[in-house]
């Protein structure tokens, strides 16, 4: 059983042991934060259109920080960046308090206050993703990955259901003030780092030509490369969570506005990841990482196509077929956390340390952005032929496109580490 269920190991480290530890408490708190956002927008403005400019808002940042903030982690001390970007976080979520306490009704601050945030939190994930080789061995990572991905999840599941629950008993400020003592307890956790330097860091600093370097660097990388081409073709083609609302209402026979079919869903695919993280012990045995990668987003695939077919077939038995469709989907939650253990795994260990962190900014912006351009094609997609065919499509499309990259790239097929114990 203990080689089955998660492995533990990196939690003796004391630095990623209180990391982690901190992570439980926080991603709850941003939870809240993400829905009290739409939801107090909403409450304002009765209207969806200004809900849907968090988007744009949240977006934007992610990209530009992502990127900007990859280089910064490659110049400066990653704990100093840390220390700067999560007093930022608390900042924002403090100020995310007081106007809701205060009743402020301006959806322009409230979406600017967002998009601050959303800049310093691209800021500080590749930072905090560097960070991790620097206090754990390689052998290591994937398990640590795990681990993270794990409360992440976790979060994405409980932080909407305990919002949903409070935002009627105590108010949208509550649920900001939440997220601003929470995050007190990474800001303790990053002080009781040690320095870390960056290893033959660039002496001047960080601008555009760095994040030009970096993406120089990846040209010459195949197996970094591929990790992220793969992961494209996972999310753009094989992510059918715009789907969801319509499949909900016109296939499963839900309510417009929601209902127990349209949680389902949106559940289901972080649910399979939760499971996946817990059941990841075998993570850590795997040496063939490339051919690992390849083979999880192939069950993905098979996944999200297996979904297409269960909701084309929902006529035949409504709650036989949603059942099934909701198998297909948390088994493709599954793959795709074992897939992005070891797609983060490998860029933490195979690129140099002076340009890991911009390639953790690459690597937040494509997994930030593929989802999103799932959600234009997958609506276009339905809109032509139907969600059954758009969703089953793009689950065939990621197998074949996964299919001819790992041939044209057998590099990546072919990357394996060396366990040391």
């Amino acid at each position: 059983m203990r080689s089955l269920v998660a492995d533990a190991r990196p939690l003796q480290e004391g630095h990623f042991r209180r990391l982690w530890l901190a992570n439980i408490v926080t991603v709850i708190g941003a939870q809240l934060t993400i829905v009290a956002v739409p939801a107090q927008i909403y409450a304002d403005t009765g209207s969806s259109a200004y809900v849907g400019l968090t988007g744009v808002f949240g977006l934007v940042p992610l990209v530009v920080f992502g990127l900007y903030g990859g280089a910064l982690a490659d110049v400066f001390d990653r704990r100093t960046i840390l220390v700067i970007t999560t007093t930022g976080l608390i900042g924002t979520s403090a100020l995310f308090w007081v106007q809701a306490a205060l009743g402020g009704t301006n959806v322009w601050l409230l979406l600017a206050l967002f998009s601050v945030q959303q800049a310093f939190f691209a800021v500080n994930q590749p930072t905090r993703s560097a960070v991790l080789p620097k206090i754990l061995p390689a052998e290591l990572l994937p398990a640590a990955n795990s681990l993270n991905m794990t409360v992440f999840q976790a979060g994405a599941i409980g932080g909407p259901l305990v919002a949903g629950a409070l935002i009627p008993l105590v108010g949208l400020s509550w649920l900001y003030l939440v997220d601003t003592i929470t995050l007190f307890a990474t800001l303790f956790a990053v002080l009781r780092l040690p320095p870390l330097a960056v290893t033959d860091a660039a002496a001047a600093a960080p601008g555009v030509r760095a994040v030009v370097e970096g993406f120089a660097y990846l040209r010459h990388q195949p197996v970094l490369l591929m990790s992220f081409v793969v992961d494209i073709i996972a999310m753009v083609f094989g992510m059918p969570r715009a789907l969801f609302p319509e499949i909900a209402h016109l296939d499963f026979g839900g309510p417009d506005e929601g209902g127990l079919a349209f949680a389902l869903l949106f559940a289901a695919i972080p649910a399979g990841a939760v499971v996946g993280g817990v059941f990841s012990g075998w993570v850590s045995r795997v040496e063939a990482q490339g051919r690992a990668v390849i083979v999880c987003i192939l069950i993905w695939g098979v996944a999200m196509a297996g979904f297409g077919l269960f909701v084309g077939l929902a006529d035949v038995a409504p709650d036989l077929m949603l059942a099934l469709a909701l198998v297909m989907l948390a088994l493709g939650g599954a793959a795709d956390m074992a897939s992005a253990a070891f797609r983060t795994s490998m860029l933490q260990s195979a690129a140099d340390d002076a340009v890991r962190g911009r390639l953790q900014g690459v690597f937040i912006v494509v997994v930030a952005g593929g989802p999103r351009i799932a959600d234009v094609l997958h609506g276009a997609s339905a809109a032509a032929v139907g969600t059954a065919a758009a969703a089953a499509g793009g689950g065939v499309l990621v197998v074949i496109g996964t299919v001819v990259a790992a041939l044209l790239a057998p590099a990546f097929v072919r990357y394996r580490i060396t366990r040391t114990a």
